[in-house]
């Protein structure tokens, strides 16, 4: 973004809208020793027009809630998202979502308090969590006032700080055919599958694994937020 997009985004900003200062309250004093069962995830996947989070728009939202280390079947978001504009025939070839679905969906600024306050205080987790990230910040700084407090964990690291432990204790350290795709992790470690580029399926997908990764670390001693966040972080190839 170049200083005059910045500062004429600043100047259009709404006030900090009441969801996010409870948001922001939720996560103040934010404690990283937390046992791991104690904690709330909020999994989440968006389906998007594209990559670009300048550009493109949130069509689909879905997410599942993970309390003490089990998902509570009964509480999910997800929603369709009308867009401000016409979406590219590729998008809807991969997610398959149709302009007619979204035609009558709710517009994202009426839908982003309700996820916020949805999310809670539970960590928003995801698969390459980074990209559905930027197109959420975005969203809420142009309709929420500014950007969510909500830390978050990327189950795609903490897959490949699995495997690197892996590695390092077998014969053979080196394995580059290792696919970090939702679909072909969740393939490689025998997970229950669910439909590809559906926003709450990849939620469920997601949560699977984050449940799975999760398990295995803490066999490796590995019990809290902080312990969690250091894994994910140690993988010196993420970008």
């Amino acid at each position: 973004m170049g200083i005059r997009s910045l500062l004429r985004s600043l100047r259009h900003r709404p006030p900090l809208h009441p969801a996010l200062q409870r948001n922001r309250s939720a996560f103040a004093d934010f404690n990283q020793d937390i046992p791991l069962e104690d904690c709330e995830f909020a999994v989440t996947d968006m389906e998007m027009t594209g990559l670009d989070p300048e550009h493109d728009e949130i069509v689909a939202i879905g997410a599942v809630r993970i309390r003490g280390l089990s998902i509570i079947t009964g509480d999910v978001f997800h929603t369709y998202v009308r867009p401000q504009r016409s979406m590219a025939r590729p998008a809807t070839l991969i997610h398959r979502i149709t302009p007619a679905q979204l035609q009558h969906s709710p517009a994202l600024a009426g839908l982003l308090p309700g996820f916020v306050d949805w999310c809670g205080q539970a960590l928003i987790t995801g698969h390459h969590v980074g990209l559905d990230m930027g197109f959420l910040t975005r969203a809420c700084r142009r309709h929420l006032g500014g950007a969510p407090a909500t830390p978050c964990v990327d189950t795609m690291r903490l897959a490949q700080a699995w495997e690197r432990e892996r590695w390092e204790r077998s014969f053979d350290p080196f394995q580059p055919t290792v696919s970090y795709t939702l679909a072909d992790l969740s393939a490689r470690y025998g997970l229950p599958q669910f439909r590809a580029h559906d926003a709450l399926e990849d939620a469920l997908q997601t949560a699977y694994l984050f449940l799975y990764l999760v398990r295995k670390l803490k066999g490796g001693g590995i019990t809290t937020l902080r312990g969690l966040h250091a894994a994910g972080r140690s993988w010196r190839w993420y970008l």
